[in-house]
């Protein structure tokens, strides 16, 4: 009977996942807080926590965690604005026009699921496999920002979808050790960015060109164990994924639309302060400085293919280094360094609540400002809150989560006209529903 509800709902997923996962968003930087409502509830912890291993967690939790199905769904409300404060310079200069504009599209929804199953004489491996998604360069600005004419509204959107495929195994009885091989299937489509095409190695492969896809691969490996009673640590690492060009997109993203998912590294610790409370502390670094089109900033004096001579022409630039190009301009983000803690009180045997706190320091440098107007992941700090049910003795269980993104501005000069200023803000509320059987 299980198996046969876990199918359908793999069906469904998949359905659900073609028709939204494009529209997600995410808020450290453009990874999620935490993945599935157990872990999003303390926080985003659980590198140490083997029940909430099986959606993206550590995989070496897999072997202590049993066989188990899981499904869920996220409803997202991200909240992002721009403003523009001064007024634009003429020519030569690209000034923005002033005002605050809010980007459209305030509801999406991601799924996600997973399947465990363990095997061996006593249980001592397991193989385990998710699907599930991130989003966080969505926005949809009703307006021509940057004065592209062909288009009546200025945005990009990125999603990526995953399904991870992973074998844990337990040893000294109290210790794990888990390896995950990742597939990632990424979207992505930029409108009313024209107005850059002097800008570009190749104009036409910098904007409206459709939704563009690429497929890549990683591996994910973790060890989690007791070290002393009540006292748990775990530690993951998760490769660079290499992904495919965004072949339509090469004059825009660096390395002829080269687009890579950046390695990440967890480390954590929980403590069972006794039967009924769990402590939890986790520390997360993805390192976007690995990803050139993520990581490459803004560089003014590189990117114009040429200047004003001041008699009315103008002088070739030598030195110019064009969007698409290797070096070319990016997002500007810096590595993040995430500090979670969370905690779970389980009363009785039929309720677990959960709370927890993330700090994540800001990976937008002000002087990255002008791009990042399309991609405003300025999140910094996170409060969520959560609880399980079960469902009868069945051992199924009903969990929910839900987290308040603080709002966070970052602000900075307009790159290409000194006199304006340029101020990103977001906040965002997530509700997740999961069930396990």
């Amino acid at each position: 009977m299980k198996k046969e509800h876990f199918k359908q709902a793999v069906l469904t997923l998949l359905m659900v996942s073609g028709l939204m996962a494009t529209n997600s968003f995410a808020t450290d930087g453009y990874f999620s807080l935490g993945y599935g409502a157990m872990s999003k509830g303390m926080g985003g912890v659980g590198v140490s926590m083997y029940h909430v291993s099986l959606i993206n967690g550590n995989p070496a939790g897999l072997a202590m965690l049993g066989n188990q199905y899981s499904i869920g769904v996220a409803v997202f409300n991200p909240n992002r604005q721009y403003t523009i404060t001064g007024n634009p310079s003429p020519p030569p200069a690209f000034g923005l026009a002033s005002g605050t504009i809010e980007s459209d599209s305030k509801f999406f929804v991601i799924p996600n699921l997973g399947a465990n199953w363990a095997f061996g004489a006593n249980d001592e491996n397991a193989f385990g496999v998710a699907i599930y998604g991130n989003g966080g360069m969505n926005t949809d600005y009703p307006t021509q920002t940057f004065y592209d004419q062909s288009e009546k509204t200025t945005g990009v959107n990125l999603a990526q979808l995953f399904a991870s495929f992973s074998y844990s195994r337990t040893f000294a009885e109290k210790h794990g050790l888990g390896i995950s091989a990742i597939v990632a299937y990424q979207l992505f489509e930029a409108k009313g960015l024209a107005s850059f095409g002097g800008f570009s190695r190749d104009s036409t492969k910098l904007s409206s060109n459709g939704t563009d896809n690429s497929i890549g691969f990683g591996i994910k490996v973790g060890y989690m164990g007791e070290i002393a009673e009540g006292l748990h640590i775990g530690a993951s690492y998760q490769s660079k994924m290499a992904m495919g060009e965004f072949s339509d997109y090469a004059g825009l993203f660096a390395e002829k639309g080269g687009f890579d998912i950046p390695a990440t590294w967890t480390a954590g610790v929980s403590y069972d302060v006794s039967d009924m409370l769990t402590v939890a502390f986790d520390v997360k670094q993805i390192l976007y400085s690995g990803v050139k089109s993520i990581a490459n900033p803004i560089d003014p004096m590189a990117l114009p293919p040429a200047f004003p001579d001041g008699m009315g022409g103008f002088i070739p630039n030598p030195n110019q280094v064009p969007l698409g190009s290797d070096k070319g301009s990016g997002f500007g983000w810096e590595d993040m360094t995430v500090f979670k803690i969370g905690l779970e009180v389980s009363p009785n045997e039929d309720w677990t609540f959960r709370g927890g706190f993330s700090h994540g320091a800001q990976p937008i440098p002000k002087s990255e400002v002008l791009f990042n107007i399309l991609a405003p992941g300025v999140i910094e700090d996170h409060i969520t809150l959560g609880f399980s049910k079960s469902m009868g003795d069945s051992g199924n269980q009903l969990h929910f989560s839900f987290n308040y993104a603080l709002n966070s501005k970052v602000s900075g000069t307009n790159p290409f006209d000194p006199g304006q200023t340029i101020d990103l803000e977001m906040n965002q509320i997530d509700v997740e529903v999961g069930y396990t059987f």
